[in-house]
């Protein structure tokens, strides 16, 4: 039995770093502070979040008027959407059958309520093609809403392609990008109209998520209220939370370069070395990964109770998909590539970050090596 537990769990949410808390404290810890107040109080914390606003923007390369400041990005993602598609009360959409779920789901939303959805197939390589794309727009297209990868996958798109296609036709791009933020660098293509991010995600506080949103796009408010946000986004900041990912961007901005191929290197790592002790299993999504994302399926095996014995030995992993009465169903993910109902059953995600070990992975190998076999059915 392992002594110390083994999270491999980071696409679901990350430990918070140290230097993130201490930002945050600064914060929690002084004195009582609203951005839209006019005392001394209020006007200090103006300048922190406006120093937030501009630092973040610097690292992406973007105006600080286009960031806006949410509570994740979950709400990112609706209020892009949503926002965006305000002005036309018919239209069409484009998307993915494997998108994530505040994608699916606002989208399906929309699609009741009138508007013609294109869900593109994507099979097993895990991400749509430039020419499926181009291909499905129409004269009534409004609106593409895509994620850079995959969160169960970590499959990308081929983000500057689809972005230029996108600019040449004059057809607003949104994108999720909440799973390659510290996990690939990249930047923001001109053809993308907004892009959605989360704290949590990159070792900074729940509940804090970044929508960029093009200067010029054409936008309607989400949630009413205050002028906060620039009248984009009303309610009053989460100037803690906002502190905190100013906090966990600049750790990215010193360390990606360096931990971003390391982590590469363990997760093919780990594959490989499985792949040898385990011929059967396979990788779920063919195309192009981040770095930090194992979904492996093991033939014979239910990995409901793979999951339940891994975290018995103390290691946390995902499969992929929420608790639907009392039982864990095959990710929609996996079964809209294409991929086999028996073999989405047998899928555990394994997800990596810049705190992983090699010794963790390691154990994590050894564990998998004997509970495997115990596991097996015929």
């Amino acid at each position: 039995m392992i002594t110390k537990k083994i999270y491999l769990d980071n696409n679901a949410t990350t430990a918070l770093d140290p230097r993130v808390l201490r930002a945050m404290l600064l914060e929690l810890e002084g004195a009582p502070s609203n951005p839209s107040s006019i005392h001394t109080y209020g006007q200090r914390a103006k300048q922190l979040l406006y120093k937030a606003r501009k630092n973040i923007s610097t690292f992406f390369n973007v105006n600080p008027d286009e960031l806006i400041f949410t509570s994740g990005g979950t709400e990112s993602v609706n209020t892009a959407i949503h926002g965006l598609m305000h002005s036309h009360s018919t239209g069409h959409i484009i998307s993915t059958s494997i998108d994530h779920s505040c994608v699916f789901q606002t989208l399906t939303l929309l699609q009741k309520q009138g508007y013609d959805l294109t869900f593109l197939e994507v099979g097993l390589k895990g991400a749509p093609e430039l020419s499926q794309i181009e291909n499905a727009i129409r004269p009534d297209t409004k609106l593409i809403a895509l994620s850079i990868a995959n969160s169960e996958t970590g499959v990308m798109i081929d983000l500057e392609p689809i972005a230029a296609l996108c600019l040449e036709r004059k057809i607003p791009l949104v994108l999720d990008g909440v799973a390659i933020l510290g996990k690939e660098i990249f930047s923001i293509p001109k053809g993308v109209s907004a892009m959605c991010f989360s704290a949590h995600k990159i070792h900074g506080p729940k509940g804090t998520g970044l929508l960029f949103l093009r200067s010029n796009a054409k936008f309607s408010p989400l949630i009413l209220g205050g002028p906060q946000e620039n009248n984009r986004r009303a309610g009053t900041e989460n100037l803690a939370g906002i502190l905190g990912f100013e906090e966990a961007v600049a750790i990215l901005k010193e360390t990606q370069e360096s931990y971003i191929p390391k982590i590469r290197k363990l997760r093919d790592y780990f594959e490989k070395t499985l792949q040898g002790i385990f011929p059967h299993i396979i990788i779920n999504g063919e195309g192009p990964r981040v770095c930090n994302i194992s979904n492996l399926s093991f033939l014979h095996v239910n990995g409901e109770n793979l999951l339940i014995q891994l975290d018995r030995n103390g290691i946390m992993a995902s499969h992929g998909s929420a608790c639907s009465s009392g039982s864990i169903e095959p990710s929609r993910i996996l079964l809209n590539m294409g991929i086999p109902r028996k073999q989405a059953k047998g899928a555990v995600r394994f997800s990596f970050s810049r705190l992983t070990s090699q010794e963790e992975v390691d154990t994590c190998i050894e564990v998998l090596r004997t509970l495997i076999p115990k596991l097996t059915m015929e």
